[in-house]
């Protein structure tokens, strides 16, 4: 996770500083969605039959090797927005095979009542890397360049499959090796759908991801355009996300089963929403870091809250396969990215997080009022 938040940060600026264009920036840091979009369901099934240790293991491997090639690019003075571009793409591909399978292992690790806790508790260790990490990624690429942060993201990379063989071994669950793919694919599909409660928080994880997503991606254009800054100060306000995301992510750590965490899941989204819609209104960099603090609680409490219970919803045998359609959500977030790069390059970046944040708290008073089944979660 520190090298995934350094890597966000470091190749959003450096495909600004090489295009200067908003739509170009949204479309390097989407890259890896459509791969995620295409193969996630395969690497959710791929999850519930081989060792997800094991599949984790080659995912961080092969980040690793990602970021060391564009590192040597940005030394031997090659780089393009479209090595940026391909790297993105093939990073999606990675997540969409060990992203359900990191997932999905957090169950096999603890007893199913303290699943919810111990989701939380794996979430603020991720928000504890988005606070940490970019700022120092910010230092280190002003420092040294980005050819110094992607060398950084290599190391801590390797270290990742380092750390990773300390787990123990966690096999397939429920199923036989010689499944066929396609079949599991389809039955896994069969079973969200056939699930209201399962189906509905996939709904609402697609809405939040394609809404609220977007604005870490485009925050480089913002720091420029709007607040006259450079990378230091952006690593500082993608730091103040991480702040946020820990305090949210410890709140829902301590929830108890009975403590309506339907409305809390539906609570946090509407701060999302709130949140974007005040990052479009301001124009002040000091403001804009108590409001990236309060995108993190919003951000972390309903992807943590939402992950914890689809999870608690979904059998063991189905798990694999429902945490690649919910990483499918992440494949769809150019749907948010691209329209609102591209309404940040024609009227300006704050109208089109002006117009995100809206979107977003609309859908949730519209859930609020509609729909039960998650209201009494």
């Amino acid at each position: 996770m520190a090298a995934l938040n350094m890597q966000m940060l470091a190749r959003g600026y450096l495909a600004w500083e090489l295009t200067k264009s908003p739509l170009m920036v949204g479309i390097t840091g989407a890259g890896f969605a459509p791969p995620i979009l295409l193969f996630s369901l395969f690497g959710g099934a791929v999850a519930d039959r081989v060792s997800k240790k094991l599949l984790i293991q080659v995912g961080q491997l092969g980040m690793g090797v990602l970021s060391l090639l564009v590192a040597l690019a940005i030394v031997s003075e090659v780089v393009t927005v479209w090595h940026l571009i391909g790297a993105s793409i093939v990073q999606g591909v990675l997540f969409a095979f060990f992203m359900p399978a990191r997932q999905s292992i957090i169950p096999m690790l603890v007893e199913k009542r303290q699943l919810s806790n111990a989701i939380a508790l794996n979430a603020s260790g991720m928000s504890l890397m988005t606070l940490a990490s970019p700022a120092a990624a910010g230092f280190i690429y002003d420092a040294g360049g980005p050819e110094a942060a992607y060398f950084t993201i290599t190391g801590l990379n390797f270290a990742a499959v380092l750390l990773t063989s300390l787990l123990k071994p966690v096999g397939a669950q429920g199923r036989a090796q010689a499944a066929r793919m396609w079949r599991d694919v389809k039955e896994g599909l069969r079973y969200a759908w056939a699930d209201r409660t399962i189906s509905l928080l996939l709904a609402l994880a697609l809405a939040t991801t394609i809404l609220a997503m977007p604005i870490r991606t485009l925050l480089p254009v913002q720091i420029e355009e709007v607040f006259n800054r450079d990378v230091t100060s952006l690593g500082l306000l993608l730091s103040m996300v991480g702040v946020g995301a820990l305090v949210g992510s410890l709140g829902i750590a301590g929830l108890k089963d009975s403590q309506h965490r339907g409305y809390v899941l539906l609570g946090t989204t509407a701060i999302s929403g709130l949140a974007i819609l005040l990052a479009g209104l301001n124009s002040s960099y000091y403001i804009a870091i108590a409001i990236m603090v309060i995108v993190g609680i919003g951000d972390s409490g309903r992807r943590t809250l939402n992950a914890a219970l689809i999870m608690e919803h979904t059998d063991t045998e189905h798990r694999g396969r429902v945490m690649g359609i919910y990483m499918m959500n992440f494949g769809l977030m150019p749907l948010g990215v691209l329209p609102m790069a591209a309404i940040g390059e024609a009227i300006g970046i704050q109208w089109a997080f002006a117009i995100g944040g809206i979107a977003l708290i609309a859908i949730t008073l519209w859930l609020l009022a509609g729909t039960r089944r998650i209201r009494v979660l």
